[in-house]
């Protein structure tokens, strides 16, 4: 897995991106400390309106921003971002309003949403080996695990040294460094899409092309199966430990790692699984498998007995690891799908989408857990989840190939697209068959 980094430029965005998430993580304790310190037993009213701003920046900013920024050229446009967070993360520790922080955390989101579909359609233009994309995936994950896992810890050793304002310098710190990475690196330009229609037809591309695919209409409902799953381990963590089993904050903190070590280990045997086996079975997999831990959970916390704390942690690490079953290969369903041009809409696209799965199943499961209780709670998110894997059944059905066979009804005799293909007799159209993916010369999907 490690190979990949040999390749000095994706090296060069991997750490990048490292940093940048750890500074995250150190924002995410230090904005809790903030918050208490400016509105005391109301911190978590605010915690909750900031993360539910956070998420609705994801959903609305990443499309808009890569329709008006998706063309230029991406290392200046990542970097300026870069720039936007480091700035927002200072100003943080001189607010004494809670809509000032409000606005902030709406601004530094805005450009997380904005930078994040951009990186990532970056890589596959990059490592174009199937192997080092794959590779480069499960890195990101573990990335991202890794940063639920260190930066509490990082936070709490460093709050032992400096307050919770410099912890925010550390953010600021991480978004300059992560600037100054992508700076010396030489990225690929991005390809010109063809031009069609204003800011709004730009702005819904990634959509209209992500419902167009039917391997990508099952991965938005495998967004959904993962949400209702991880919103019960992140939202409902810290009373299902101390509430339904007596534990302490130590005990919280112990539950959250299982889950982030569950889909650390998941990521670092994936691309080895992808070798062997294709993404729809092992997602499926992860899926199902989310949905079936749910509702063990749900029967667990209505019975009684010494092994529920044990059980609990299984239970949180099989869940990371349906997680990281479903969104690691995602990346590669993605590139497969349309080509270069609009790689970047439709990352956007799947960003803002599946963010939208978990600005639902948030609210829904602390909604949940405050009117029927914590025991019942993983039920009913246990049958979101089971309806979801089934859907994905229906939207991305087991024989949906990547070559398909198709026709061309628009396009001129000798157009350079058609060096293969045969003609139809009876349509006037032109047939062949070849790996499919949307692009100037394939608008829609084959039926």
């Amino acid at each position: 897995m490690l190979g990949v980094l040999r390749h000095p430029t994706y090296r060069r965005l991997f750490t990048a991106q490292v940093i940048a998430l750890l500074g995250t993580g150190l924002a995410t304790v230090a904005l809790a400390l903030l918050a208490y310190r400016i509105t005391g037993p109301q911190a978590g009213l605010v915690l909750g309106t900031a993360l539910a701003i956070k998420m609705t920046a994801n959903v609305l900013v990443a499309p808009v921003a890569t329709a008006l920024l998706g063309h230029l050229p991406r290392r200046v446009i990542l970097v300026s971002l870069d720039v936007i967070r480091a700035l927002a993360a200072l100003l943080l520790p001189w607010v004494d309003q809670i809509w000032q922080i409000y606005l902030l955390v709406f601004v530094l989101q805005a450009a997380s949403a904005a930078f994040t579909p951009l990186f990532q359609a970056t890589i596959p233009d990059l490592l174009d080996d199937e192997d080092d994309y794959t590779n480069a995936l499960s890195l990101s994950r573990l990335a991202y695990d890794m940063e639920r896992l260190v930066s509490p810890a990082l936070a709490a050793a460093a709050l032992a040294l400096v307050s919770v304002n410099e912890l925010f310098l550390g953010t600021a710190i991480g978004f300059t460094a992560s600037a100054l990475m992508i700076l010396a690196a030489v990225l690929p330009q991005p390809v010109p899409a063809r031009k069609t229609g204003g800011v709004f037809s730009r702005t819904t591309l990634g959509v209209r092309s992500y419902v167009a695919v039917p391997r990508l209409r099952g991965l938005l409902a495998l967004h959904l199966s993962v949400a209702a799953a991880g919103a019960m381990v992140l939202v409902n963590t810290v009373t299902v430990v101390r509430d339904d089993l007596a534990g302490s904050d130590a005990d919280v903190t112990a539950a959250l790692a299982v889950y982030g070590i569950g889909s650390l280990l998941v990521a670092l045997s994936l691309p080895r699984a992808l070798r062997r086996w294709p993404e729809r079975p092992l997602m499926l997999t992860g899926s199902v498998l989310g949905a079936g831990t749910l509702a063990a959970v749900a029967v667990a916390l209505h019975a009684e007995g010494p092994w529920r704390w044990s059980g609990l942690l299984a239970a949180w690490a099989l869940l990371g690891a349906a997680g990281s079953l479903v969104l690691t290969p995602a990346g590669r369903l993605l590139r497969r799908s349309v080509d270069s041009s609009r790689r970047p809409a439709l990352f956007a696209a799947d960003y803002a989408l599946s963010h939208g799965c978990w600005l639902i199943t948030y609210p829904l499961a602390g909604w949940l857990a405050t009117t029927w209780g914590n025991a019942w709670t993983p039920a009913a998110l246990a049958m979101l989840a089971a309806a979801a894997t089934f859907a994905v059944s229906h939207f991305w059905p087991a024989d949906h190939l990547d070559e398909q066979e198709h026709d061309h009804h628009d396009l001129a005799p000798g157009h350079s697209h058609l060096q293969d293909a045969q003609p139809v007799a009876a349509t006037g159209a032109w047939r062949h068959t070849h790996p499919y993916r949307l692009d100037d010369n394939h608008h829609t999907w084959p039926r």
